[in-house]
């Protein structure tokens, strides 16, 4: 075995005797399918903490020859597959992380360099027999060992985009690193199966077509690997039923990523160690700090600012993703920020109705504390002292809680701040810390009509007031409160009676003032 040719099964063998292993094995049947085919180029795109290097490493121990993997692989889904033993390894499988040899070099030439001694020695140790032709071309060496052998080449590249993140501004190394890999991968007889995983899409450069022979699965559309992007919902009961963990919560911090045919896939290194430490809470930021989020959300596009706010209240926002060039500079739109984020992670897509919208509280609470650092005036100011604001609606402050939706109103754009819906989201962001402790429903049906807003305890926090809320533009809040009582909003929240609160919240435009009332429900 060698470190880039045939590796072995040991990282993957680690992954499966882990405490948590969440069985993906299920993706090599569409492997499988593909090799030797027109269809056997495969790049996938996912965010950090989603299994990349892990099924990375599940395709290396599959494919490679030198190592007997029937035990590892035995129990798992794909040993019931009717071609299993067929392809177990079966290939000379070529393994490279791009990462490590980015951190090695200095330069986009030294990488690409560094690969091709790395591989031309490991080649030529296990092919001494070879007659090669030059044994200095890594693409002819691979050319002459077919022609000895007439094996092919299972082709495994991980952290293949990190050049784009590393060298963002440098189009020429960019480039340069295309065209190595379409001269190393592209109508190559030697490629039984070329995989590439990482972050981003393959980058587009116009005419250039550098890499144009992949199939891309991305988090806009994963297609039929879709199961594979993260945990489903049917995985995640499986552990909060092993670990005893409640799945509701679970669901409203790492669920909210969809895809057409898996409607529930769950971020999974936080999943893992939300079980493993028996504690729910941000594991992202383990892996990434929220300045990065906060670089591209302070970008001065027009709509970008306002969009992130309505998206942090809860409202799903239409994006355009055709036009982003899938690379972390080239922005000439806010659409093509908001398309960089999808793949990032900080924003879940849906493809029918082509929405964004944050998808859980663990990504919500990235955005507030991206939000909180930068110069966005008073909303900054009004995420800061949210929890202050929701403290002062339990302990029914009327004039407080006014004066904190003001300082929430501040930033919104006054040409969207015309109506009662409007107010609604200058709420949810002015009663942001809220999302700590409640369920938050926009338009929930009860009784007669429909609640604004209404605050359902989460299970975990059922000692606190359940809150219904309703708007008034140009009218009163003591018309908002009687508006609650005729329609019989609370009808639905009888179970907490007792421990239900009823607001009214009035805005006038003319004076610009807000006003709160508060009392608690009586039956």
């Amino acid at each position: 075995m060698g470190v880039y040719l045939n590796p072995g099964n040991e990282k993957f063998a680690k992954a499966v005797q882990s405490e948590i292993y969440v069985d993906k094995t299920g993706l090599i049947e569409y492997t499988n399918q593909v090799i030797n085919t027109v269809q056997r180029y495969v790049c996938v795109s996912r965010p950090r903490r989603f299994g990349k290097s892990m099924t990375a490493d599940m395709l290396t121990a599959y494919y490679g020859k030198e190592c007997d993997s029937r035990e590892l692989f035995s129990g798992l889904k794909i040993s019931q597959n009717a071609v299993f033993a067929q392809h177990l390894n079966q290939y000379p499988t070529i393994f490279l992380n791009m990462q490590e040899f980015l951190s090695r070099s200095k330069e986009i030439g030294q990488v690409i360099d560094r690969v091709r001694r790395m591989l031309l020695r490991e080649l030529k140790n296990s092919y001494p027999d070879v007659d090669y032709f030059d044994d200095t071309d890594l693409v002819e060496s691979l050319q002459d060992i077919y022609a000895a052998t007439k094996q092919s080449f299972i082709i495994i590249i991980d952290e293949w985009d990190c050049v784009f993140r590393e060298y963002q501004q440098d189009k020429k190394a960019q480039e340069e690193y295309l065209d190595f890999l379409r001269d190393f991968l592209k109508d190559k007889v030697y490629v039984a199966l070329a995989y590439l995983t990482g972050i981003l899409p393959i980058k587009k450069y116009g005419t250039h077509s550098a890499l144009n022979m992949f199939d891309e699965f991305t988090m806009l559309d994963p297609g039929p690997l879709a199961e594979y992007v993260g945990f489903t919902e049917q995985e995640v009961e499986e552990l909060c039923g092993r670990y005893q963990m409640d799945l509701a919560e679970i669901k409203n911090w790492y669920d909210g990523y969809s895809f057409p045919g898996e409607s529930s896939v769950y971020s999974p290194r936080s999943v893992v160690n939300a079980m493993r430490f028996r504690k729910i809470g941000n594991y992202w930021n383990q892996t990434e700090t929220f300045e990065a989020l906060q670089w591209y959300i302070d970008l001065n596009f027009d709509g970008l600012r306002d969009d992130v706010l309505q998206m942090m209240a809860g409202k799903k926002i239409p994006v355009n993703t055709g036009s982003f060039t899938n690379d972390m500079t080239t922005f000439r739109t806010e659409d093509d920020v908001l398309t960089l984020l999808i793949h990032l992670g900080y924003l879940g897509y849906e493809e029918q109705n082509k929405y964004v919208f944050i998808p859980n509280a663990e990504v919500q609470s990235e955005y507030a504390s991206a939000v909180t650092v930068s110069q966005w005036g008073d909303i900054s100011k009004a995420l800061k002292n949210s929890a202050d604001l929701l403290q002062a609606v339990w302990e029914k402050q009327e004039t407080q809680v006014a004066e904190g939706i003001r300082l929430a109103h501040f930033e919104t754009s006054q040409l969207q701040y015309n109506d009662e819906n409007a107010l609604s989201y200058t709420i949810s962001l002015a009663l942001y810390a809220a999302r700590n402790f409640y369920t938050v429903y926009r338009e929930l049906p009860g009784g007669k009509g429909f609640a604004d807003l209404v605050f359902v305890p989460r299970k975990r926090y059922q000692d606190k007031p359940a809150l219904v809320v309703e708007l008034k533009w140009d009218k009163t809040a003591e018309g908002a409160l009687a508006q609650i009582k005729d329609k019989e909003y609370c009808r639905s929240l009888e179970e907490y009676q007792g421990n239900l609160l009823l607001v009214g919240i009035n805005y006038n435009k003319k004076t610009k003032e807000h006003v709160c009332r508060i009392e608690e429900y009586q039956k």
